[in-house]
């Protein structure tokens, strides 16, 4: 039995009637939302802002340049966001990174993509986890819980904890739940910045406070290196908007909507980062004393130190005060949770075609869930997240600048693989040169660049919140040492997977494109699942000899239309594995989800099982 396919992506989103892309559950509106609360707005300038204003730029610091940081920072978003969507047209998959690069520059480099995407969101998940912590307890008026490190790495632990069992489970709350939280988390973003402005311009503020200047938004009087590493952490913001891409199964036009989204999400958050900085820096200052946003002491944490003084003492204060806890805290658990799942989906899919270990691709038979990878990434994100308070407070703090250098790898590697993916059609015409190969580019270029001049200042011993000394190099900055590090234990992980298991790095288990993929149908029993905000419902990838297929379910080929289900014996069988399944899917296959054949290449799950037994 062979398949006649070929232009199918890894891992191509379930079809469901409720979110498949011929129903089209989720349009323009839900995707951006998606976006935007994936970014974790409120969670992201708390733990971020205060260290872009204390970069060190020569004698002194960024200060009032920070919101023109987070100007510069959009522009390699804005490129790198174009990027997904020109990739995404071609293969919307729960790989992303892992599987375009794959398809553009071979195996390895695929590999150290997919690296960078979990290497990552484990070590964002440490800073995360100290954070919702901190916010529980702030939340309930214990200060003193909240200012222990113990207790708040307890707290911090428990949480990853129960995220990790809410994407295990797969429950989540309704649409309708998500688009309130992230409006409860912007509303008060916005009241907090009138509030702080306000205050500014009627001299009510803080005896620091600024007022605003024009020049606060322009790049200028900083060197390349401050303007590299600020942009870098900067970078950190913006991280999470490409979940809207990530759910394309669940949009009502997979080759447009996801893309577009992606685009709207990075300019609405320019605006509100901006805004929020400008409002921050004014009413605070840049000094290193009582509120400044300089000061140590409020650096990880910004709207925890100057909320009060923002709201005041008035009943209305408190509860604006208790408010902005409350969006912080619900802006950390939900990046959190979206920060496991597309970690455990890049998994999955390495997991389905060998890249690492074959039990990373299982998938739950009753939840839909990739329980071995979602399991896994919540024990090490605990395990690091517990050496790293253990080893000091001061790495933990210098794990957001490492996390930027992780994002710079893979968002800048996507740049690449866009101009290698469609090197062929970039002659076509303008819009083809300009969309899929210049700005791609100059995306990658931006974060190569940053990349490189970043590690050089990462490196200082003086840079950052610790210093390592290094057999053979030296005193060195314990950015570089976490960043660099994970990069390339990355490498050696690769290596010593390339001597275990040679035969994804040989092509054997990952089909070039133009061979057939298989997914996995939604059951009729999914569709009336309810999740937590952004979690979506992740793309399952059915390894080639469908050894990750749970019993009862089907695969199908999305080139054909073809079935396929293994029976009690563990045999390939061709065709619906009930009835129920091929009448509710059976008709919705058709040419608005298959790609048009470009090759004769054949796929056969049953020839691809003997192959690799």
């Amino acid at each position: 039995m062979s398949i006649e396919s070929t232009d199918a992506p890894i891992g191509y989103p379930e079809l469901a009637p409720e979110k498949g892309l011929k129903a089209g559950a989720l349009g323009l509106f839900a995707s951006v939302v998606m976006g935007l609360a994936s970014t974790a707005p409120a969670y992201s300038l708390a733990a971020s802002l205060g260290f872009v204003v204390a970069t060190t730029n020569g004698h002194g610091i960024v200060g009032v340049k920070a919101p023109s940081i987070m100007l510069l920072a959009f522009v390699p978003m804005f490129l790198i966001a174009i990027a997904y969507q020109q990739l995404n047209k071609a293969e919307p998959d729960c790989g992303t990174t892992f599987t375009w690069a794959a398809r553009a520059f071979g195996p390895r480099a695929g590999w150290m993509g997919g690296w960078g995407i979990i290497a990552a969101d484990v070590i964002v998940m440490a800073n995360l986890a100290q954070i919702a912590g901190s916010y529980t307890f702030s939340l309930f008026h214990q200060d003193e819980l909240a200012a222990s490190t113990t207790w708040s790495t307890v707290a911090g632990v428990i949480w990853i904890i129960l995220m990790t069992t809410i994407c295990y489970i797969g429950i989540e709350v309704s649409a309708k739940l998500q688009y309130a939280l992230l409006g409860i988390e912007l509303v008060i973003l916005v009241a907090f910045s009138v509030t702080a402005l306000f205050k500014v311009y009627t001299g009510a503020a803080t005896p620091e406070s600024l007022t605003p200047k024009f020049s606060w938004l322009v790049p200028t009087h900083m060197s390349i290196g401050t303007m590299v590493t600020a942009t870098l952490i900067a970078v950190f913001i913006y991280w999470g908007w490409d979940t809207a891409v990530s759910v394309n199964e669940e949009t009502d036009d997979p080759a447009k909507t996801p893309g577009r989204a992606a685009i709207i999400s990075t300019l609405l958050l320019l605006v509100t980062y901006v805004l929020v900085s400008v409002a921050t820096v004014a009413f605070a200052g840049v000094g290193e004393a009582d509120l400044g946003l300089a000061n140590p002491d409020n650096s990880g944490d910004v709207f925890n130190a100057i909320g009060p003084s923002v709201f005041g003492d008035s009943a209305l204060g408190h509860v604006f005060i208790t408010l902005l806890l409350i969006s912080v805290l619900t802006s950390a658990s939900a990046s959190t949770q979206t920060t496991i799942l597309p970690t455990a989906r890049t998994a999955l899919s390495m997991g389905a075609y060998r890249a690492i270990p074959s039990t990373f691709a299982k998938i739950h038979p009753r939840f839909l869930t990739p329980s071995v990878a979602t399991v896994w990434m919540g024990a090490v994100s605990i395990i690091f997240y517990v050496a790293l308070t253990l080893v000091s407070q001061n790495v933990l703090a210098d794990s957001i600048a490492a996390v930027g250098l992780m994002i710079a790898f893979y968002y800048g590697l996507t740049g690449f693989a866009s101009v290698w993916y469609y090197r062929k059609e970039l002659t076509n015409s303008r819009n083809d040169f300009v969309m899929k190969g210049l700005l791609p580019l100059l995306g990658g270029l931006f974060l190569l660049g940053a990349f490189v001049i970043a590690t050089y200042q990462y490196a200082q011993p003086d840079y950052g919140s610790t210093t390592l000394t290094l057999p053979v190099v030296g005193e060195i900055g314990g950015v570089a040492v976490l960043g660099i590090g994970a990069l390339l234990l990355g490498a050696v992980l690769m290596v010593v997977w390339n001597v275990i298991a040679p035969d994804y790095f040989h092509r054997l288990t990952v089909p070039k494109r133009g061979e057939g993929d298989l997914i996995i149908l939604t059951p009729e029993t999914e569709l009336e699942t309810v999740r937590l905000p952004d979690s979506g419902l992740p793309s399952m990838v059915v390894a080639p000899d469908l050894s990750n297929l749970p019993e009862g379910l089907t695969a199908i080929d999305a080139t054909t239309g073809e079935a396929f289900h293994t029976d009690e014996s563990g045999e390939i069988v061709e065709g619906f594995a009930t009835p129920e399944q091929e009448e509710l899917y059976g008709d919705m296959v058709s040419d608005e989800i298959l790609h048009e054949p470009t090759g004769e290449t054949t796929h056969d799950p049953a020839g691809e099982a003997d192959k690799q037994s």
